[in-house]
């Protein structure tokens, strides 16, 4: 029977999924409806099996799925559902076009069974011991969001900004500029280490990543030995041309010994296409050679539109507010911020340390850019996770979308109502460092733009007023920092609470008052 058409269809699904992650990382509109996120990350293995551990819920079974459809079919997670694993398909396929890289030829490698299990054992060991740094080094759903958030997302913007600024000049708005802070060398560096490493390995030696450094890869492996259909070869019909070894680009198939090592087989059914005489076959289990001197072999070793204009509205209105202050570097008290300030939903910043893989999904889906990848801010083992920079951005009062997409359970989804009242942090007023008292001039930014109004203006002196911060009502989102125009340090900022409050509901009243005398027409 052919079976060339496995083959054309895990092409057509495999690119179809990767665009799909290739749009939920870079798209800066933030009009994908939740349910699109659920339905991708529902089958990425490690995302799954952390939302599963943490809040055991049947949203988490994607991983569950995964390994039965491994017991049926094989690897078929590698070749179908993994985002890293296409890429290095398309890097593949792309490269082969080039000349000069024609001569990289797939060959059968022998496997590298002590680095395979090595990485393994630490990603096991990270996993259960809360070194969740281990674990997002190693995860292959979360390489591929840092390549697609921090590598390929900054140059769709800056392509986006460019062909904005060239229709704004006729007068055409439909496109719009959009601001993005620069992710620190640290986790570039990261990212870039992923992508140049896969690159050079796909390019040499097809999927060798996936069966010496990916765990999920070598876990799958060790139940793809009983798995119910494999690639197997008749050796009786084959004639040893080495066309399936040419094309296998796990490096399993070993011609001399007409063996697969299924184990390390990613299901890529290249192999299907090109046999002449049909002899590799795809079968429930591995043929026996007719052949009295040879005995069987096993397998080898192996938020909807409206929302995002209004937040748009907001941060242009922030920025404006701040651009209009020209302020000297009359700030002279540092800004010592002890806790960081982790995403609401996350409970703490432990629980957030354990259960994030640092995928940076959240970071692309933020509509106002305030979640941006941690340098030293959560220490070592939180290197890479997200954290609220308010210099960046700040956390919309009306927006849960990090809680949507994450696909861990890291950040657990709050309805509108709890999330308004979460405190994720408490505002701190460095009296020293506020223009009103530097240069003896009227501000207010910080007060205009809260959204409980827990900062408010009191009078100071010479008719001017100051802020105040009432702690009992703030929620720490950072409306107030964003816009504070002293250099070098904030005259207000965030102090992030280790263990999320529940902050008081602001009195509704005063916030009418406060609206009217502002806005009296």
């Amino acid at each position: 029977m052919n079976l060339s058409f496995l083959k054309r269809f895990r092409v057509l699904f495999s690119g179809i999924l990767l665009l799909l992650f290739l749009i939920l990382f870079i798209d800066f509109t933030n009009l994908i409806p939740e349910s699109v996120y659920d339905t991708a990350l529902f089958l990425q293995f490690i995302p799954s099996l952390l939302l599963f551990k943490k809040l055991f819920t049947v949203a988490g079974i994607g991983f569950i799925v995964i390994i039965i459809l491994n017991l049926i079919f094989g690897r078929v997670y590698c070749s179908f559902l993994c985002p890293l694993g296409i890429l290095q398909d398309v890097i593949s396929f792309s490269t082969k076009k080039i000349r000069r890289l024609k001569r990289y030829k797939y060959v059968y490698q022998k496997p590298l069974s002590w680095l395979r299990y090595g990485f393994l054992g630490l990603f096991i060991l990270g996993l259960f011991s809360g070194l969740t740094v281990v674990v997002s080094l190693l995860d292959p759903y979360s390489i591929f969001g840092r390549i697609a958030s921090g590598i390929v997302r900054p140059l769709i913007v800056k392509g986006n900004n460019v062909l904005a600024s060239i229709l704004q000049k006729f007068e055409i708005y439909s496109l719009f500029h959009v601001d993005l802070k620069p992710e620190h060398w640290s986790v570039l560096a990261v990212s870039m280490f992923f992508i140049i490493l896969i690159t050079v390995l796909s390019v040499k030696k097809g999927r060798l990543y996936c069966n010496t450094v990916c765990p999920v890869g070598t876990f799958l492996g060790l139940l793809s030995k009983i798995s119910i259909l494999k690639i197997s070869i008749d050796k009786d019909t084959c004639t040893s041309c080495r066309l399936c070894e040419k094309v296998c680009k796990a490096g399993c198939i070993h011609i001399p010994n007409q063996t697969v090592d299924f184990s390390r087989c990613v299901n890529c059914y290249n192999c299907l296409t090109v046999c002449p005489v049909d002899s590799v076959k795809y079968a429930i289990k591995p043929l026996k050679s007719s052949s009295k001197k040879e005995k069987s072999r096993k397998a080898g070793s192996n938020t909807n539109r409206r929302n995002f204009l209004a937040i748009v509205a907001l941060i242009l209105t922030a920025r404006k507010a701040r651009s209009q202050k020209i302020v000297s570097n009359n700030a002279t008290v540092p800004v010592k911020r002890t806790v960081p300030v982790s995403p609401p939903g996350s409970i703490s910043v432990e629980k957030f340390n354990l259960a994030c893989t640092a995928c940076h999904l959240c970071i692309s889906a933020c509509p106002t850019h305030v979640l941006q990848p941690s340098y030293i801010e959560y220490g070592l083992i939180g290197f890479m996770q997200p954290v609220l920079d308010n210099h960046a951005g700040f956390c919309n009062f009306d927006c849960v979308k990090c809680g949507e997409v994450c696909p861990t359970g890291a950040i657990e989804l709050l309805n509108l109502e709890e999330k308004k009242l979460t405190q994720i942090g408490i505002s701190k007023f460095v009296k020293e460092n506020c223009i009103v008292v530097t240069e003896g001039t009227d501000c207010g930014a910080c007060a205009e733009h809260c959204p409980t109004k827990a900062v408010h203006m009191v009078p100071y002196k010479d008719n001017l007023v100051i802020p105040e911060v009432n702690e009992d009502i703030c929620i720490g989102c950072g409306a107030c920092e964003y816009p504070c125009p002293t250099t070098p340090y904030k005259a207000i900022y965030v102090e992030g609470n280790a263990v999320h409050q529940l902050a008081n509901k602001p009195d509704e009243t005063e916030q009418k008052k406060e609206i009217q005398e502002d806005f009296p027409f």
